[in-house]
């Protein structure tokens, strides 16, 4: 068996250091430098070879740098030799656009899932996707974890009265029941109209 190793991009390398004091696993050394006409570099320092290595990178803003800067690392990974690569991914990046919402539109959330399998990832870790179905684009691991009994217990220990637990629109009417259920509250639901992608109407 290799060791467990833990590397970051440059997306949240304070979210990285926190986890690598935890565990008391220095993270691995890796360059990341990029060219006159933008072009990423990244290299990993130290021997990797039969190791289980752990990628922190959200894929968030910037979306497009983030994704391709850990996209990078898996195939420089991936070239290691290593045993498995494991990537944590806290926000998944194009996780919304999960479906069709008409014609001629990408499924960019699925094109995302084929980038990080193909590109070598084993394993994904990550938090509260837009949807449950975007597991199912992957033909690898996923590990899906849900944020809302941390948020609940934190909430529930203020000792506030008349709570009423909202769901900003139909899509987290199931979330917000699990999360009115722990802090035993009522539930709202906010009727939001979407006129186009951004713009949105709250209507009562």
């Amino acid at each position: 068996m290799g060791k467990l190793k833990i590397i970051t991009g440059t997306v949240h390398p304070e979210f990285a250091k926190k986890i690598s004091n935890i565990l008391k696993i220095p993270l691995s050394e890796v360059i990341i430098k990029r060219f006159p006409d933008s072009e990423l570099y990244i290299k990993i320092k130290e021997k990797v070879r039969g190791d289980d290595v752990f990628i922190i990178q959200p894929t968030s803003r910037p979306v497009n740098e983030s994704l391709m800067e850990l996209l990078i690392m898996i195939d420089a990974l991936k070239r290691s030799n290593v045993h498995k690569i494991n990537v944590v991914m806290p926000y998944y990046g194009y996780a919304r656009q999960d479906r069709r919402a008409s014609s001629r539109e990408p499924i960019t959330a699925k094109l995302v899932a084929n980038l990080l399998t193909i590109a070598g990832a084993d394993r994904i870790i990550t938090v509260d996707l837009h949807s449950p179905q975007i597991v199912g684009f992957f033909d690898i691991h996923v590990d899906h974890f849900e944020a809302y009994p941390v948020f609940a217990e934190y909430i529930k220990n203020k000792n506030l009265k008349d709570i009423v637990a909202v769901a900003s629109d139909s899509g987290f009417v199931k979330k917000t029941r699990k999360f009115a259920k722990v802090l035993d509250c009522p539930l709202a639901i906010v009727d939001k109209r979407r006129d186009f992608h951004s713009k949105v109407e709250a209507c009562r």
